[in-house]
């Protein structure tokens, strides 16, 4: 719901969602900017998505691409002044959406729900990693003592 009302947000502004998290990305790469793969990579998508998203951000000026300095095979994607703007200006929409939506709950709330969602997300990496083998439904999970509901 937080990704619906954040995308009503940004209407105004021209930027989706992806357009946005892409021109994030790249801003903490100010010096060496970033290459498509690593955007790809980084964003869960594929290079021609990426390419896609940075054909319509360099269109829109908010963005711009640039040879690589070691393998000219690789273009490199820039933020533009406009773009720093326009990320600013994102940046302050975000932060008062999330006071809006955010503002009964406490700060010792917060660090509780962060470290419940950083735990849950290490779990999901360090089972990526591992592969288990799924069990059919109905199996015993020896772990919860009970049978599994979940494929």
């Amino acid at each position: 719901m937080r990704r619906t009302f954040f995308d009503q947000a940004l209407k105004p502004l021209g930027l989706t969602r992806a357009q946005w998290g892409m021109i994030d990305n790249i801003s903490r790469h100010p010096e060496e900017g970033m290459a498509q793969t690593e955007l790809a990579k980084l964003l869960e998508t594929g290079k021609v998505s990426v390419g896609g998203l940075i054909d319509r951000l360099e269109e829109s000026g908010l963005v711009y691409r640039q040879p690589d300095k070691t393998d000219r095979r690789v273009k490199r994607v820039f933020i533009t002044d406009k773009g720093y703007e326009v990320l600013e200006r994102v940046k302050h929409v975000a932060d008062d959406l999330d006071a809006m939506l955010f503002d009964d709950v406490s700060t010792d709330e917060m660090n509780a729900a962060a470290d419940v969602l950083l735990r849950v997300k290490n779990n999901v990496r360090a089972a990526l990693k591992e592969a288990p083998a799924v069990q059919p439904l109905g199996a015993h999970d020896e772990r919860r003592g009970r049978a599994s509901t979940v494929a």
